[in-house]
């Protein structure tokens, strides 16, 4: 507590960019405790029953879900430094409704675990590389990602109704890609006018994600 403590004091005496470091140590050191989960149920387990509750589903999933939501944030951020821009998540969302197809056809995908939390962990990696990432190689990630995330989300979905499903799908759709534009256009407006190094405001954020990915990675390798 005592480090913490003495860690804001640090962040708030040298600039906008060593607080956001410090936050992000806050964030990996909550996620040495936190554990990764293949499918979150916003309805407790049960399958929705209707358009609403599979909107509502769809919409809450990914948010209930700290591996998934964190790297809805890193893709979001990548894509500031990749000239594809807000196509990234396109391709991510591209990629998740593949694999929810994939299971919803019985599909059997393998290490899916270890495919979203070591997503993060890679996207982590990307946005704290000094170099600009490769915009392909960056969609190609996104579209990867996707299918083991997607495939996640076809757990709590599987074997509903095609009204709920459907619901359920473009709930997902809607929030990820709302989420990925909203840190896109906060991250895009704070390093153009309010952080004197963006480079450095986004590489530590990829720190602090990156290592929260390796966290939930160890997790799974470790259980």
């Amino acid at each position: 507590m005592i480090y913490m403590k003495s860690m804001v004091r640090y962040g708030l005496s040298n600039g906008f960019g060593s607080l956001f470091c410090t936050l992000g140590t806050v964030v990996l050191a909550s996620g040495l405790y936190a554990q990764p989960a293949l499918a979150h149920h916003p309805l407790g387990g049960r399958l929705p029953a209707s358009a609403f509750e599979g909107l509502m589903s769809g919409l809450a999933h990914p948010i209930l879900g700290p591996d998934h939501f964190l790297f809805v944030l890193a893709i979001g951020l990548l894509a500031l430094r990749v000239s594809v821009g807000l196509w990234l998540p396109v391709a991510f969302v591209l990629g998740g409704l593949g694999g929810a197809a994939f299971h919803l056809g019985s599909g059997s995908l393998p290490l899916v675990e270890v495919g979203v939390t070591g997503s993060l962990a890679l996207a982590g990696f990307c946005l704290a590389r000094q170099a600009e990432p490769k915009s392909l190689g960056m969609l190609g990630l996104g579209a990867i990602a996707g299918l083991f995330h997607g495939y996640a989300f076809g757990e709590a979905i599987f074997g509903a109704e095609m009204m709920p499903l459907w619901s359920y799908l473009i709930g997902l759709t809607v929030v990820q890609l709302g989420v990925a534009a909203t840190v896109y256009g906060i991250a895009k407006v704070a390093t153009a006018r309010l952080v004197q190094n963006p480079l450095t405001m986004l590489r530590y954020a990829g720190f602090a994600l990156g290592g929260t990915g390796f966290a939930f990675l160890s997790g799974v390798l470790a259980g």
